[in-house]
């Protein structure tokens, strides 16, 4: 298992790190289809089906988000984390589930209007 705690660049293997982008990207996909589900039944005004998402969601996104700040601690800003592809989709869908979580809020505040 990779040892979040423990990162240095030397010894970090491209399996380990694979294994933690491969966490990310699951628990932040999984986020933001929760969360676009959610922002479909807001969508039709059923808010309650989609608050019941939302919680879901957030789950799989504070996962996400816990796996995606201890990579920010661990590279410091010195670039000890290799920034790849993967790495980078892991965090399109982070902000993504972000994003529709926004959207849900606005059309719950124009439901109650």
């Amino acid at each position: 298992m990779f040892d979040m705690d423990n990162i240095e660049a030397e010894t970090t293997t491209c399996d380990d790190m694979e294994e933690v982008v491969m966490g990310l990207i699951i628990n932040s996909g999984q986020a933001r289809s929760l969360a676009y589900s959610a922002l479909k039944k807001a969508k039709e005004g059923d808010m309650a089906a989609a608050r019941q998402l939302m919680t879901q969601s957030r789950e799989a996104l504070n996962a996400a988000h816990l796996v995606q700040t201890q990579l920010i601690e661990s590279d410091q800003g010195e670039g000890k984390i290799p920034v790849t592809l993967v790495l980078v989709h892991a965090q399109d869908h982070l902000m993504t589930s972000m994003l529709a979580r926004e959207l849900i809020d606005v059309h719950e505040k124009l439901l109650a209007k």
